[in-house]
């Protein structure tokens, strides 16, 4: 069985330790020749590149988040073992961790870490699909020829730069497709690198919950076991027919997930789904006026970034938080994609007016979906809407003096609340 050494990157017949440096750091598989769908998940990324600019922080629980009124971005594995996870409410982090060192995310320095671990991936493969600053599926097919060695050594090999050069550490997951290396990145972490090869798949799935999938949360997890599906052998038992009539095309994904199947390429350029912006307030509130200023404030942002990117939405969605942490979120599908601050405004500002009464709300949030070339946007103005043309024309002029003498050239009285 070949085997291989994560210290020294060594390859050899299977042992308990590597011949060449002793170390017990050994990966061991029947296919680990020949594997070549690799995910690549950094761990603890903010908190680890906190504790490496700041020696002090080493053995401390660190968490990454906001305020009090905040949720944590991310948490070092300290804090981990103590419960803390990402997206808890950091109030209810700091019950659990009242000892944690809590630091405001520094963006700029994850994101010159990414780039750093980006570009050594480069050097193993060009078909690389960020997922976000740190994480990553990888192909290295056909790159053996090229490195001399196969996929394992070479992302043995990055894991080991990026602990050596960069003070950062990583885990891998290798499989023969994207869902199953996912799964295995998750496996062995920290600083882990497991292997889920083709023959195994069935053996290993069986038992599986199958909230392991990535994309079922605990909503698509209810209707799941309302079914009876808990495990992948549950899944087994359903027909896709029957799977497609009661989930739709997410039925038709389980069928072939349940079986280990995924052909979804990996795609260096994968298209944005969305466009979005929110905020968490420092305390509750039911203001009208406030929470109107920040729906004005996010479609802003929203269509800023939108015409930036030469993009714009089908979708309007709006995202609220009560006090109570119930978290609506209402959406309606356009007759025609916008970019249009105005238009995305009216329309969340619309959705919110529906939902009036269920606040105080600790977070808002706005964006857009369904993405489509801003060519094919704002075409046809609303003939229901006698100012709509007006204000499109006043909206691109706005945008043409800002372009030019800077955002708070002109700024509307309703951004000011």
């Amino acid at each position: 069985m070949p085997a291989l050494c994560r210290d020294c990157l060594t390859e050899f017949e299977a042992s308990t330790r590597c011949p060449a440096c002793r170390s017990p750091r050994v990966l061991s598989h029947p296919e680990l020749s020949e594997l070549t769908i690799a995910h690549m998940d950094c761990d603890a990324f903010y908190a680890s590149v906190e504790k490496r600019d700041d020696p002090s922080l080493a053995g401390k629980p660190v968490i990454i988040g906001g305020g009090k009124r905040g949720v944590v971005s991310t948490a070092c594995y300290v804090a981990r073992v103590r419960g803390v996870r990402s997206a808890m409410p950091m109030f209810q982090a700091l019950k659990l961790c009242p000892d944690a060192v809590v630091i405001k995310p520094r963006m700029e320095a994850y994101a010159a870490a990414s780039r750093e671990i980006r570009a050594m991936m480069d050097e193993l493969t060009p078909s690389i699909e960020p997922l976000s600053l740190d994480e990553a599926f990888l192909d290295l097919t056909g790159t053996a020829r090229l490195h001399g060695h196969p996929p394992a050594v070479m992302l043995a090999r990055l894991i080991k730069r990026m602990r050596d050069e960069l003070g950062l550490t990583g885990s891998i997951g290798l499989s023969h497709n994207k869902f199953l290396a996912k799964i295995a990145s998750d496996l062995d972490k920290p600083h882990g690198f497991a292997v889920i090869g083709k023959a195994q798949t069935a053996d290993f799935l069986a038992d599986k919950p199958v909230r392991m999938i990535w994309g079922v949360g605990q909503a698509t997890q209810a209707q799941l076991e309302k079914a009876g599906i808990r495990t992948f052998t549950d899944l087994l038992r359903w027909d896709i027919k029957d799977l497609h009539a009661r989930f739709g095309t997410m039925g038709d994904r389980l069928w072939h997930l349940a079986r280990g199947e995924d052909k979804r390429r990996v795609s260096a350029h994968q298209p944005m789904k969305s466009i979005s912006n929110e905020m968490t307030f420092s305390e509750d509130t039911a203001d009208a006026d406030l929470l109107d200023g920040h729906l004005w404030r996010m479609a802003e942002k929203v269509a800023d970034r939108a015409k930036a990117k030469g993009l714009a939405g089908r979708v309007v969605t709006l995202k609220l938080k009560t006090a109570q942490f119930r978290t609506i979120t209402r959406r309606h599908a356009l007759r025609d994609a916008t970019q249009m601050h105005d238009r995305i405004y009216r329309e969340g500002r619309a959705l919110f007016d529906a939902v009036q009464g269920s606040g105080p709300y600790r977070l808002i949030g706005m964006g857009i979906s369904d993405l489509c070339s801003a060519d094919q946007a704002d075409l046809a103005p609303d003939l229901l809407d006698e100012g709509a043309a007006a204000r499109s024309r006043a909206e691109r002029a706005t945008d043409e003096i800002r372009a030019r003498f800077g955002p708070q050239a002109i700024l509307k009285g309703r951004a000011l609340r």
